[in-house]
């Protein structure tokens, strides 16, 4: 019989246990003008990761007014409980359930001139293959798309579809920026972007 009513406790413990761990990171840093570029810029952006390094790119950025796209599957919802403690809101939906309603609602911050961020593999891979979807929000919204990667030596690397990264304690993480994104008019734009936001990624995450 499964213990429903332990499953908040043991989530809580989890929230309280990853924020200690993260408390302990070191990270360093390479193409900070590109971030730099993109808050200046005047325009919304989009942070654009892999699925599998969304945890430490979480922390780093944490309480600084940012919207997430989060899957409407359970795992997502302890996701948003985390994310939650480090002042980020959200938006419930995916490529596969309520991707529509949650891209739009994406838009929708973007266009209030927020800072939103999307993960184009989640919920559920492949693992490393863009889908469209952050690409016509950013096209739909007049946003720039901003990729950002991070790697370290020293980490637990779980048996998950995407190999989800969780960095050892006091692990020295590497994050790095790409240059920023401009998605053209066009059904086409958004096919030609595809492979070039993977390469981006690929770049700021393994160098």
């Amino acid at each position: 019989m499964r213990l429903r009513w332990a499953e908040p406790l043991a989530a809580r413990l989890g929230i309280w246990l990853m924020r200690l761990l993260a408390a302990s990171w070191r990270f360093r840093f390479h193409g900070l003008e590109h971030l730099r570029a993109a808050r200046t810029a005047g325009r919304p952006f989009i942070f654009v990761l892999w699925h599998s390094r969304i945890l430490p790119c979480l922390y780093l950025h944490r309480h600084e007014d940012i919207v997430l796209l989060v899957s409407r599957h359970r795992d997502g919802g302890y996701l948003v409980d985390l994310a939650e403690q480090w002042g980020y809101q959200s938006v419930r939906g995916s490529s596969k359930r309520g991707g529509e309603a949650g891209l739009l609602g994406i838009v929708r911050v973007l266009q209030t001139g927020a800072v939103a961020a999307v993960t184009p593999d989640g919920p559920q891979g492949p693992a490393e293959r863009v889908k469209p979807g952050a690409i016509a929000a950013a096209q739909h919204s007049g946003a720039v798309l901003l990729p950002i990667g991070a790697r370290t030596r020293s980490a637990w690397w779980i048996q998950s579809w995407d190999r989800f990264c969780i960095p050892r304690p006091f692990a020295w993480i590497d994050v790095s920026y790409g240059p920023p994104l401009v998605v053209a008019s066009g059904k086409d734009s958004v096919r030609r972007t595809v492979p070039e936001l993977e390469r981006a990624l690929q770049a700021v995450t393994y160098g």
